[in-house]
């Protein structure tokens, strides 16, 4: 008995550690985030402080947040349903016809430095004179959504009993009415999987905004870029618009955390 209260102390301890060490980031930019620019770069750190609401009113007044909010919600949301339009066929596919050489071909358009696909982007879009439009940042989100939707949606739609669609088959149903009716009710946790973490990325993405946008459809990331200049960096408004960002994602994560954690976990299961 004894040993089993040992066990669970130690193992309760060492799960506090694991968090403490995963959430310190989060919690000093939180923390930092309603300092003053003297409290943030005191040293030794200041762990009691007069709390201020000052960089979060940086934030939301002097930067058009609201707008960048929009552009990020338009961008991700567009670039994952498309990714899902195309991916969820393509995961189909792969996983009921063993089209292996196509996963791989996805997974390296993932694996790839997304710095190596700015250039060509870059050539194409202001040629076709797309820069800072929507469509640009669309596109070039898809090449981080659809990887990721293809790969977990393969994994999960494998895990689906082929006798499910065979029968609907064998009562006169056509393959593509199979998938619509049976194959996608029953995949829910994970295209939800897929859509929380395809967002997700698309949403914390800097780089692509970064270059092939403008004044007009610049995205959250640069919210945070906005507070750095030559001759300073605004510690607390980066802080700030940092905790801004990722309150969506969090709350993102944490509504569909069940459902993520279902379809992660039941695609990796062969039926």
């Amino acid at each position: 008995m004894n040993k089993k209260i040992l066990s669970n102390v130690l193992f309760y301890i060492a799960v506090v550690l694991i968090a403490l060490v995963v959430l310190f980031p989060f919690l000093w930019m939180l923390s930092s985030s309603f300092k003053t620019q003297v409290d943030i770069i005191s040293w030794p750190p200041k762990l009691f402080f007069e709390p201020t609401l000052a960089n979060y009113r940086k934030v939301f007044e002097e930067q058009d947040f609201l707008k960048y909010f929009i552009n990020s919600t338009i961008v991700g949301g567009f670039a994952v349903a498309l990714s899902l339009l195309l991916g969820l066929p393509a995961a189909y596919s792969i996983a009921r016809f063993a089209q292996k050489k196509l996963a791989v071909f996805i997974l390296l358009a993932r694996l790839m430095p997304g710095i190596s696909f700015l250039m060509p982007w870059y050539i194409i879009f202001s040629r076709l004179d797309l820069m800072d439009s929507y469509v640009a940042l669309v596109l070039s989100h898809m090449l981080i959504a659809l990887p990721i939707v293809v790969w977990i949606m393969s994994s999960y739609f494998e895990a689906i009993p082929r006798e499910l669609e065979e029968s609907a088959m064998v009562d006169g149903a056509t393959r593509q009415h199979a998938f619509l009716a049976i194959i996608l009710p029953l995949s829910g946790p994970g295209i939800i999987t897929a859509t929380t973490l395809s967002f997700i990325f698309s949403w914390n993405n800097f780089m692509f905004s970064q270059v092939l946008s403008m004044e007009k459809t610049k995205t959250l990331p640069i919210a945070v870029y906005n507070f750095l200049s030559y001759a300073e960096v605004d510690w607390g408004g980066v802080m700030a618009a940092a905790v801004a960002i990722m309150a969506p994602a969090i709350a993102l994560t944490m509504i569909f955390q069940k459902y993520v954690v279902k379809g992660l976990t039941m695609g990796a299961v062969k039926g």
